[in-house]
């Protein structure tokens, strides 16, 4: 950014249409309580406490859904927010959302990842604000595992995987919006945008560049009781 310019804002982009079958919950994931209170909440709670976020965009289910994440986004008065009926899988609800989107820059991430804190948000906007070359940076953190393969549908190890430069892959993940908006309508075109587990990956494909911002370990993923487990523990330590 050149000095005296104004710093860009962003909006955040959240997928919280995922069914939770996983989860076991019974009902929309988004809206499974952590610490008293909807895993979209905490995310929610996170954005309004950036510097660089200015408005949401929230994917949620059809239906009821899309009334629990109206009221919720009531109470950050300071957000402008807007709530859409989620599409047939991710990729696509991230796309519906997109539509509503007005500024340069925006932050897509998963309900799923309620720790994310404010300073990471804050964090991906800057450095696409710094880097004009690229075209998104993500969040993510360095495997520290030893990684296997295995054959396909089996649980035979068939080697290991250097994990050297290796690095796993979270939300938030920032994108330049005609970059992000150019990159679906060719998946899209080809017929594999639903295939798309993250929004970088449609930007990879497309030959643009895509920065790591590293991620706090306890930025997970809440994919099983377990995993809502530790997360209650993290925010109570």
């Amino acid at each position: 950014m050149q000095a005296g310019a104004t710093p860009l804002t962003a909006t955040a982009v959240i997928a919280a249409a995922g069914s939770g079958e996983r989860l076991g919950a019974g009902g929309p994931k988004a809206f499974v309580e952590l610490a008293g209170r909807p895993l979209l909440a905490h995310s929610l709670e996170a954005i309004a406490a950036a510097r660089r976020i200015s408005a949401v965009v929230v994917a949620a289910p059809a239906g009821a859904g899309l009334e629990r994440a109206q009221a919720l986004l009531g109470d950050y008065p300071t957000l402008e927010g807007t709530v859409v009926a989620g599409g047939p899988s991710r990729a696509e609800s991230v796309a519906l959302a997109l539509e509503q989107v007005r500024t340069e820059l925006v932050l897509v991430h998963d309900a799923a990842r309620p720790l994310a804190p404010p300073a990471l948000w804050d964090a991906v906007v800057e450095r696409l604000e710094r880097d004009p070359e690229l075209a998104a940076v993500i969040a993510a953190a360095p495997v520290t595992d030893t990684i296997k393969s295995a054959e396909p549908g089996t649980q035979m190890v068939t080697g290991t995987v250097p994990r050297e430069g290796l690095w796993g892959a979270q939300t938030p993940q920032g994108f330049r919006v005609a970059a992000l908006r150019s990159a679906q309508a060719a998946a899209r075109a080809q017929g594999r945008l639903a295939e798309a587990t993250d929004e970088a990956r449609l930007i990879e494909d497309a030959g643009e560049r895509v920065g790591l911002e590293p991620g706090p370990a306890g930025n997970i993923k809440v994919t099983t009781t377990d995993d809502l487990l530790v997360a209650a523990a993290l925010l109570g330590g």
